[in-house]
């Protein structure tokens, strides 16, 4: 009963016929700056000198000038989506399609783009030996292996070691063996691409991302959890700190004077550090990586966004940015939505299929429930029980107990669930892909159609006067409807939002979350510029 009773007491607070709707907004107004890139992985440097980067969810590969930092697309969708880059003997280009599976390759700017293998999900690392021309490749995370890949194309790849413990990262040495990181085991390892022997060279890494030699065959490394660029002894095996960054460093690349570049995943940044001093200089960077999911809490003060690579509280007034979790420097999991609890932050990762509880008060970690199956949002009910939608299955899950290993299916044949809310009148919101909001009554059970016939609905927030906020991100668009009537207007128009998803990724691509403060100004990040905006009512 205490749903129903929670229902009564709340109407008499607003009535919605009828609604006073604002009329129009301001311009997007700017709370966090755009940035690059979203989420940027592989580098290279190629014959003419250019410093190329990569990434997977922006789909493309792009120039970085490395004197003033600006940044143009070289390669864009959906043939540019790379984890990695390498540069042949003969300045050919190959790179890898960590979520398509595939590795693509050109001759030089204006030759064709070939696809020399696919089916190889997690496809991350490749580099060629430019003695032989023979290009290697690896999986990671959605795979383990290492593979000679055929040049022309004709062939299918040459399987050289599986189960290795991921190797990231890699270069070919002048002895012809592959030299990289062991991911999982925390090692960076040497390979024998004709036989699959490893050997290990050191093991004084926490999670090392990848390793690359100068051209006097120094080696180096980055640490992704301490965020340490180090000098490694291939003997020995010893260590020795170069530079110390910020955690999630993803990958390296030198240029011919031996300067290296670094990139890190969870501020879109390209460092460049002088090998001999130590000295770092940022060539481009942002305060956000991939913004997803946001929420925001009771007195409109902080923004919480879960932003692929870090967890982070942003002020509203300021927009000073704080990391709360920072990818493989912590416990985060690539987080895409963040929903607001009572006391807990409830974080949601599709991509790993995690629920993550946070203490708002401590930001320590509550509980963490593994194997589901792509949790797209998560709520929480009066009594502490939390309902989470998964998009691969279609369920709303409702998770109880002191750890939440309870599980009970409450719905089922959900079309793409994106976005949930506990609205004040006890009920909670929904959007599906199918272009559906829905209404469920958690103390019945009972799911109600309130609007069809939406254009990919995402982000869903409830307006101070009991209307609904849409995001229609494929027509940039937000629409307010009537939750009593399901009548529907659009709001505010051509908005930078509606980034189209690459090849294997989720139908949402990097869903467009809403929060509404109690003025009724409403905050949405860009999936396609990076950058945090707020719409103020006219």
């Amino acid at each position: 009963m205490k749903y129903p009773m929670r229902a009564l007491a709340l109407a008499g607070l607003f009535s919605l016929a009828p609604l006073a709707l604002a009329t129009s907004y301001s311009s997007p107004e700017v709370i966090v700056d755009p940035s690059p890139f979203k989420g940027v992985h592989g580098l290279a440097v190629d014959r003419l000198g250019r410093l190329l980067a990569g990434s997977v969810v922006g789909n493309s590969i792009y120039q970085v000038d490395i004197d003033d930092g600006s940044v143009s697309t070289l390669i864009g969708p959906d043939d540019g989506q790379a984890d990695d880059i390498a540069i042949g003997p003969n300045g050919e280009m190959a790179w890898t399609g960590f979520y398509s599976g595939r590795v693509l390759y050109r001759e030089n700017d204006d030759a064709p783009i070939q696809v020399l293998a696919s089916d190889l999900p997690g496809i991350n690392s490749l580099d060629f030996n430019d003695e032989t021309g023979a290009l290697y490749a690896s999986q990671v995370f959605l795979g383990d292996a290492l593979w000679e890949v055929d040049r022309t194309g004709q062939q299918p790849p040459r399987l050289i070691a599986r189960d290795m413990g991921g190797f990231n990262g890699f270069e070919v040495g002048a002895d012809g063996w592959l030299y990289g990181p062991l991911w999982f085991k925390g090692q960076v390892v040497r390979i024998n691409p004709d036989d699959g022997e490893i050997k290990i060279i050191s093991s004084d890494f926490k999670t090392p991302a990848a390793a690359n030699f100068d051209s006097k065959g120094n080696l180096y490394a980055i640490d992704t959890f301490s965020g340490q660029l180090k000098q490694v002894d291939q003997r020995s095996g010893e260590t020795r700190v170069i530079a110390q960054l910020d955690s999630a460093l993803d990958n390296l690349a030198l240029d011919a004077q031996d300067n290296i570049y670094v990139s890190n995943m969870a501020n879109n940044r390209i460092t460049q550090v002088n090998p001999q001093t130590g000295e770092a200089r940022q060539i481009v960077g942002g305060e956000l990586a991939v913004p997803a999911g946001l929420t925001l809490s009771e007195d409109g003060k902080t923004l919480y966004i879960a932003d692929v690579f870090a967890l982070r509280a942003i002020d509203t007034a300021s927009g000073k940015v704080t990391d709360l979790r920072r990818a493989h420097g912590s416990d985060a999991e690539y987080p895409i939505n963040v929903g607001l609890g009572k006391e807990r932050l409830l974080v949601t990762s599709f991509s790993t299929g995690t629920l993550q509880l946070i203490s708002r008060a401590d930001n320590s970690t509550l509980a963490m429930v593994h194997q589901l199956n792509a949790p797209s949002a998560a709520v929480e009910l009066d009594d502490g029980s939390i309902l989470v939608s998964e998009m691969g299955t279609g369920k709303l899950l409702r998770l109880m107990g002191a750890d939440l290993g309870e599980r009970i299916d409450v719905l089922n044949g959900l079309q793409g669930p994106v976005q949930m809310i506990l609205a004040r009148d006890g009920m909670v919101y929904l959007t599906q892909m199918s272009g559906v909001l829905s209404r469920f009554n958690p103390a019945t059970g009972e799911l109600t159609s309130v609007a069809e016939g939406l254009r990919l609905p995402e982000g869903l927030a409830e307006l101070p006067d009991g209307h609904l906020l849409v995001a229609e991100p494929s027509a940039q668009r937000l629409v307010t409807i009537n939750p009593q009537t399901g009548e529907s207007t659009i709001a505010v128009e051509q908005l930078p939002i509606g980034l189209k998803p690459g090849p294997g990724m989720p139908p949402t691509g990097i869903p467009t979350a809403l929060a509404v403060d109690a003025q009724g100004r409403v905050y949405f990040a860009s999936d396609i510029d990076n950058g945090l905006y707020r719409l103020t009512p006219q």
